[in-house]
């Protein structure tokens, strides 16, 4: 029997892991038509049927998941042995595939992407903004970007270099009109900037102050699903808006926004690049991951409380 190529053994591996054609064509770079000739012409070399397909979806059949296990250690111990070499070339070169939320997207272009190019120019970082929580080892990720509270306990979190403080802004010309809210529940006779969910639900307001916990439903005629959105709203005296101070420090810096209720607003909560840590990391992630660490060893620690998951956590929160 002709033994298969690497490539093609690869290639397998990549289909049984993500039981779908056309993730594994995305992951390798491919046609998933293309990966699905290449697969019948694996099981015919190999003379045993290796996957099960339907017209929704693909998985390995027993002998399929015989070669899997055999295979996935072997392929990575093939590319520790490769890394091992990485250091000889010089420069470190590939991708990395990032998935964050949009107001961290904004942030890693303005701090780690400058460091990236600079240190590292043969690394390309592929960003894709996603609000929603995902898996990202199925999806095709090297790592995500969320609060620390919403990362998997089987992920390896780095901290950001900056905590997020959730914070409430107004416009001085609506403050002017309508007045400071004083307390939480003096929310519900402004008007609020809604905020949407990924998966459709409503963003419920949390507030803290010595150890009393606030949870406000906000009303408002105005619901948006991007921070960038909800500030220039803000902006515009359409009424209070509540974001992380990442999407709103310019606007306040240059007086165009005022903080409210400052003295209600909840601990900051830690922010982390996530990745798995049941397999090898790449040079160019781990690149990427260096930058992200020098970058915090220049801020101010984070607070102790910036850790504990909350409500937001359930779904990412606002960022």
């Amino acid at each position: 029997m002709p033994r298969p190529s690497l490539n093609d053994l690869t290639a397998f591996v990549a289909v049984a892991t993500h039981r779908s054609f056309r993730r594994a064509a995305d992951e390798i770079g491919t046609a998933p038509s293309t990966l699905s000739h290449a697969m019948r012409a694996l099981e015919e070399r190999m003379g045993v049927r290796l996957l099960n397909r339907t017209t929704r979806s693909v998985s390995p059949t027993e002998a399929g998941f015989r070669l899997l296990d055999r295979l996935q250690p072997a392929l990575v111990s093939l590319d520790e042995a490769l890394d091992s070499v990485a250091g000889f070339r010089g420069n470190v070169a590939g991708t990395v595939r990032i998935n964050a939320p949009r107001l961290v997207a904004g942030l890693l272009v303005r701090w780690v992407l400058p460091q990236m190019a600079e240190r590292h120019p043969d690394v390309t970082v592929d960003i894709v903004v996603e609000g929603r929580l995902i898996d990202i080892v199925s999806s095709g990720f090297d790592a995500g970007v969320r609060l620390l509270g919403s990362v998997p306990k089987d992920m390896i979190a780095v901290p950001f270099a900056r905590p997020l403080t959730f914070i409430c802004v107004a416009s001085p010309g609506y403050l002017d009109r309508f007045g400071d809210p004083g307390t939480p529940e003096e929310l519900q006779r402004h008007h609020c900037i809604g905020h949407r969910m990924p998966s459709g639900k409503f963003y419920r307001w949390e507030f803290e102050r010595a150890g009393q916990e606030l949870v406000i439903a906000a009303n408002g005629s105005i619901v948006l699903d991007d921070e960038e959105l909800m500030v220039e709203a803000a902006i515009k005296g359409l009424g209070i808006a509540y974001v992380a101070d990442w999407a709103a420090e310019l606007a306040i810096s240059d007086g165009r926004l005022r903080r409210v209720l400052t003295a209600w607003m909840p601990a900051p909560e830690g922010v982390a690049v996530y990745y798995p840590g049941n397999r090898t990391v790449p040079p160019a992630l781990r690149a990427f991951l260096d930058v992200v660490k020098d970058l915090r060893k220049k801020e101010p620690q984070l607070d102790q409380r910036s850790s504990e998951p909350r409500n937001r956590s359930a779904e990412g929160g606002p960022a």
